[in-house]
């Protein structure tokens, strides 16, 4: 629609914004007119109309079989457009179209915005169903000359009151018409089984809602004046109501089609079933939260463990050996950590990674300095907890034999990098990651594939067998080493 509006019309941004608002609620006029909508804005020359939204009814058949937006009709064609758009009135004259053997009611709504006409809505209604209408009809079609009229006079709809129709009771959920002193008129069938889901057991028609539904609801002071006057239609206005294990909510639409209020439609679906099962998933999230909270916990206190074995031991290359399996078990704790504050089993890898480089360094202080460059990005925990020992080990692999980790202070100094690029240089959906030395490089028989301490047979073992990836160990361009990982991964959502 924006792109039909600015490149055909006059209208402003202002305009635009209220034909926004006005097809965020059409859906509601739609179907309670059993019709379909066509909105006809008149081009900037004033010669033709075109059709910048449409929308088809969900109570009734449709009128129009093919997509109408982006027709341009010239001026004069319609002559019921004309008259809607120059005398500002809603025009229901001239005798049903035939279209394809469908006799179709055509109506125009005048679409008005602080004294302007903007544009027109065609309501077509397909007259091949025709029948006696019943209650409910009646009343749906009543409710909906309101809202044309309402359209037409400028006030529909409501300012700043943009609503998610996805999310918002329709038409067929439940319908109440209420007077203007806020009593029941008519009730929808559905309408009344939502009550007595909240405990009613009388009928709806000659009771006032808002004091119905505030005594249906739970309280432990004096009534809930705010709820007795939405529930009334006073504003436009949504709540949702719990009571008796069943939850409704309600949306309010005051009715003004001549100025003053004359009653009000009140939209309301049964949303007990939908609120269950978010509770039960809220439940869920917050359980494996704190399971993923314990873990950490758990391994927190086996790395304190560790390191008050490694005191004790008097062999240098015993402590040096419990030291490293501090680290990795502190780089499984980091991923618990994060998961642990997420709500799903998805974690932000970059924060982990440059935690790991500044666990990993910390065996070399003030003499090798760690980066990281480019984005890991959102990967699933089954890829993270793996891919953070493999990091912990290339990391701790690369100060240890790259620059010794008994160096004198003041000896050997450098720089470790770890860059990652999503999407691979081979396919889509792969974690291309580098990490290089400019330490002291390789012996000049070295076989990844083959040599190489428990560190890098850990490497491999979870690289190639959990992760399904690729890794390679091979000098430095300059000096140094570099270690190439190759990981499929999920596509990252954004």
């Amino acid at each position: 629609m924006n792109d039909l509006v600015r490149q055909h019309t006059a209208l402003d941004e202002s305009d635009l914004e209220w034909l926004h608002l006005l097809v965020s609620e059409w859906q509601l006029l739609s179907d309670l007119s059993f019709a379909d909508l066509v909105l006809w804005v008149p081009t900037r020359d004033g010669a033709r109309y075109v059709s910048v939204a449409q929308m088809r009814p969900n109570t009734g058949p449709t009128s129009y079989q093919d997509d109408m937006v982006g027709h341009l009709v010239p001026r004069g064609r319609r002559p019921m457009l004309d008259a809607a758009l120059d005398e500002g009135r809603i025009v229901r004259e001239g005798d049903p179209e035939w279209r394809e053997e469908v006799p179709v009611r055509v109506e125009s709504i005048p679409v008005r915005r602080e004294g302007r006409v903007l544009g027109v809505i065609a309501r077509n209604t397909n007259l091949l169903t025709v029948r006696t209408p019943s209650r409910l009809e009646l009343t749906y079609l009543q409710s909906a000359s309101d809202l044309a009229q309402m359209i037409a006079a400028g006030s529909f709809p409501f300012p700043g009151q943009q609503v998610d129709m996805d999310a918002s009771p329709r038409v067929g959920d439940g319908l109440i018409r209420l007077d203007a002193d806020g009593v029941v008129q008519y009730a929808s069938p559905n309408a009344l089984s939502a009550y007595h889901r909240l405990g009613l057991a009388a009928d709806l028609v000659g009771h006032h809602l808002g004091r119905t539904t505030a005594e249906l609801a739970p309280s432990r002071g004096p009534v809930d004046e705010a709820l007795v006057k939405l529930a009334s239609g006073w504003a436009p206005r949504e709540t949702e109501v719990e009571s008796n294990g069943g939850v409704i909510q309600l949306r309010a639409i005051p009715l003004k089609p001549k100025g003053p209020r004359i009653g009000s439609l009140v939209l309301l679906r049964d949303v007990t079933e939908l609120r269950r099962r978010e509770r039960e998933l809220i439940t869920k999230d917050a359980t494996i939260r704190e399971i993923h909270h314990r873990v950490k916990n758990n391994l927190q206190t086996v790395a304190a463990l560790l390191r008050l074995q490694a005191r004790r031991i008097g062999s240098a290359e015993g402590r040096e050996a419990l030291g490293e399996a501090v680290r990795r078990v502190g780089s499984i704790a980091i991923v618990h950590e994060t998961l642990s504050q997420t709500l799903d089993e998805r974690v932000e890898f970059d924060e982990i990674a440059d935690r790991v480089l500044a666990m990993v360094a910390e065996i070399s202080p003030g003499r090798v300095t760690g980066r990281r460059t480019g984005r890991f990005g959102i990967l699933d925990a089954e890829v993270a907890t793996p891919l953070s020992m493999v990091l912990t080990e290339v990391l701790q692999n690369a100060l240890e034999h790259g620059f010794g980790t008994t160096a004198a202070p003041g000896g050997e100094q450098g720089t470790v990098e770890v860059s990652a690029v999503r999407g691979g240089t081979r396919t889509e959906g792969r974690l291309l990651v580098t990490v290089q030395d400019d330490g002291r490089g390789l012996p000049e028989d070295f076989d990844a594939g083959r040599t190489g301490n428990l560190g890098l047979q850990i490497v491999r073992t979870l690289v190639e067998g959990e992760l399904g990836g690729t890794f390679d160990m091979l000098p430095a361009p300059e000096r140094g080493t570099r270690v190439v990982l190759d990981i499929p991964v999920r596509a990252e959502k954004h």
